[in-house]
């Protein structure tokens, strides 16, 4: 075994959990990636008679919300509050244990960020700088980064964003993007010029290498990796503030219009909701950001490693004050669904409101599947019919089957009252396996791994079944009933072990299996003096588990099926007179040539025979058609549209298609139709 961590004589921990975004309800993407890991962590800490601070909260700022609330016509601070509101409900009812749950659109953080800036401002850490930035003529405002959007120049994602492409996870600024548009207005943005101040971080590379690069290899190699690649990139210089109505306005004179970025202001948070907890319970918020006793670790999704480990601690660093930078940043990579990526606006998501509102009281479920394909080091997958699969041959007939059984028996032998005998040569087998596990459970919690410790966890179920199956003490009652209460005492032991050694992973079963037995002790350990003291009766416990339906399972499915489009035909058209129609030429032609369109998902490039002469034209078929089943296939082709260049490519002409619900068919004429032919 290697050594504890808690080796290490820290007086307190602060764990922060990543802020979600409130523009949206929580999905199983963002528990299993940040707040069930942390939460497992922290509920373990709390059982070791840790001091630990669980901080967490909503980021209200930015400019995906600003973009929300004018589609719906409504206002940003509605916006968070619908969201906060939902999300605070959520965590809770799910059983994430934040002792803090902040919000960073409260006077309080606005107050810690602006005073953070103020200090890094008056200490000469931002340089001021005018540039040229985009601004949209139609909305009359500049664009912040996530309101423009372009193709990425380093995937081609055509959808990146200003600040970051979500495809590949590159950080960007808004100048690099190819071909950008507004998302306001879809519109092509001008460049206008505006003033902003900019933090250096190419002058924190020294100080990065030494502290991620040198001191910290023993962090989790997808963390380790992300941030090498950005240091040996080179850093660069990044605007900290934005041209926005709706945040942390500057508090500096001559300033208006001008908020925090979102990414600087956001990471305060974690401070401004200690200092919120701490004034609550009459605490010192400077013991857990200041003191080197402290330790700070951040749990998070791999999309904001580089915000964590890259930028927040060089502000950190910059500040005039001696913060504490983390000690650790466990983050987890994606959670995927039944085979694609979640989509929020795809609505291809297992919201968590929606989750515990279809499955009542079983938070635990969704908690052990959730920590079973937790994506620790890279992306994982859920689907329903592995969840239903776990529930079903894990919690159900391994762990549930081995706690019923003792209960049953307890009941049926004992009425519920708990043989106390000695132990034998079995009992003190199985008691080693069961220690044996416990260190495993620990090891692994503190080194991050918590799949791994729910597994050993769960070996303990195994070994109580185990130890049953192999003395069957119903067949011994009536031979002898002695050697029964021996066994009985000790499954009544393994039982109770589960439920203490199972808190951290599931918390609501955990309490039901210790209120059986009257235990009452906040502890983590399973040592034989101090689980026996609660061997006296044993109430009757409900099933802790039900199986899941397959009739479930398909209702569940059947929400990530997108709707299909109806079946109702477009509207009719303005009316043409008949002059305005035969001014359309359209003529047969012959596909010669097929080829992809280079960077385009969807065009084809085709070289028709229209009996005048070859032409090539550019068609949006792509998604429906392979270029080698179309050549030789006879179309129809308006001949005489005005050439129109499309991805660099000339086309002149267009291909005449009919379209229904999720199809294309072409126009095509008969068979023994010449190139050339006109079609009236």
């Amino acid at each position: 075994m290697q050594r504890s961590i808690f080796l290490e004589d820290y007086k307190t921990y602060t764990i922060t959990a990543a802020l979600p975004y409130a523009n949206g309800p929580l999905h199983i993407g963002h528990i299993a990636g940040s707040y069930l890991p942390a939460d497992i962590y922290v509920r373990y800490l709390r059982l070791e008679k840790k001091e630990v601070v669980f901080i967490c909260g909503s980021d209200e700022h930015g400019a995906a919300i600003t973009i929300k609330a004018l589609k719906e016509n409504t206002s940003p601070q509605k916006i968070v509050d619908q969201f906060h509101a939902i999300n605070k409900e959520s965590f809770e009812k799910f059983g994430i244990s934040f002792d803090v749950y902040h919000r960073t659109s409260s006077d309080l953080h606005h107050k810690t960020a602006q005073a953070f800036f103020k200090d890094l401002h008056s200490t000469g850490k931002f340089t001021k700088k005018t540039s040229k930035q985009y601004f949209d003529p139609k909305h009359q405002q500049f664009l912040a980064d996530r309101y423009i959007q372009g193709e990425c120049p380093k995937c081609e994602n055509p959808n990146a964003y200003g600040d970051q492409c979500e495809k590949c996870g590159s950080a960007l600024s808004p100048l690099e993007l190819k071909h950008p548009r507004s998302t306001l207005s879809d519109q092509k943005p001008e460049l206008k010029e505006t003033s902003h101040y900019y933090f250096p971080l190419n002058q924190y590379e020294a100080f990065l290498k030494e502290w991620v690069l040198n001191q910290n290899k023993d962090w989790k190699p997808n963390v380790y990796g992300q941030c090498k690649s950005w240091i040996d990139a080179g850093l660069k210089e990044r605007a900290m503030t934005r041209d926005l109505s709706w945040g942390v306005k500057l508090p500096l004179e001559n300033t208006e219009g001008k908020v925090m970025y979102v990414w600087l202001d956001a990471p305060i948070g974690y401070i401004s909701a200690t200092k919120h907890w701490a004034n609550q319970h009459n605490k010192n918020w400077r013991d857990y950001w200041q003191n080197p006793k402290s330790k700070l670790v951040h749990f998070l999704g791999k999309d904001n490693i580089v915000f964590h480990c890259i930028i927040f601690p060089s502000l950190l660093k910059a500040h005039s004050e001696n913060y504490n930078l983390p000690k650790a940043v466990p983050a987890n990579e994606f959670l995927n669904l039944e085979g694609d990526k979640i989509s929020t606006s795809r609505n291809h998501a297992v919201w968590l409101n929606e989750y515990l509102s279809d499955f009542k009281d079983k938070q635990d479920e969704l908690r052990y599947v959730l920590c079973s394909i937790a994506p620790q080091s890279k992306d994982s997958e859920f689907t329903w019919l592995d969840f239903q699969a776990r529930v079903n041959n894990e919690l159900v007939s391994i762990f549930g089957n081995f706690v019923n059984r003792t209960v049953v028996l307890t009941h049926k032998y004992y009425k519920g009252n708990i043989p106390n005998t000695s132990w034998g040569k079995d009992e003190q087998s199985a008691y080693e396996q069961l220690l044996e596990c416990a260190q495993e459970i620990k090891h692994y919690i503190e080194h991050y791994k918590f799949r791994e410790a729910q597994a050993a966890c769960m070996r303990v179920a195994r070994l109580g079944n185990k130890y049953l199956a192999d003395l069957e003490p119903w067949k011994l009652q009536k031979i002898d009933p002695e050697r029964v209460k021996q066994i009985m005492g000790f499954a009544n032991y393994l039982t109770l072990s589960l439920g203490i050694l199972s808190e951290p992973f599931l918390p609501f079963t955990a309490k039901k299996i210790k209120d059986a037995y009257g235990y009452n002790t906040q502890d983590y350990s399973i040592q034989k003096e101090n689980v026996t003291p609660f061997l006296t009766t044993l109430k009757k416990l409900d099933l802790l588990f039900e199986k899941i339906t397959d009739e479930q399972v398909e209702t569940q499915k059947a929400k990530l099926i997108p709707p299909k489009k109806t079946t109702n035909m477009p509207d009719q058209k303005e009316e043409i007179t008949f002059d305005d129609f035969l001014k359309i030429d359209v003529r047969v032609g012959k596909i010669l040539t097929a080829e992809k369109v280079e960077k385009a998902d969807k065009l084809l490039k085709l070289s028709v025979d229209v009996g005048l002469d070859t032409r090539t034209i550019v068609s949006g078929i792509a998604e429906y058609f392979s270029p080698e089943d179309i050549i030789g296939k006879l179309v129809c082709v308006v001949l005489n549209l005005a050439p129109r260049k499309i991805r660099g490519v000339e086309s002149k002409g267009m291909i005449l298609m009919a379209e229904s619900e999720n199809s294309l068919t072409f126009v095509s004429p008969r068979a023994d139709a010449l190139p050339g032919a006109e079609v009236r």
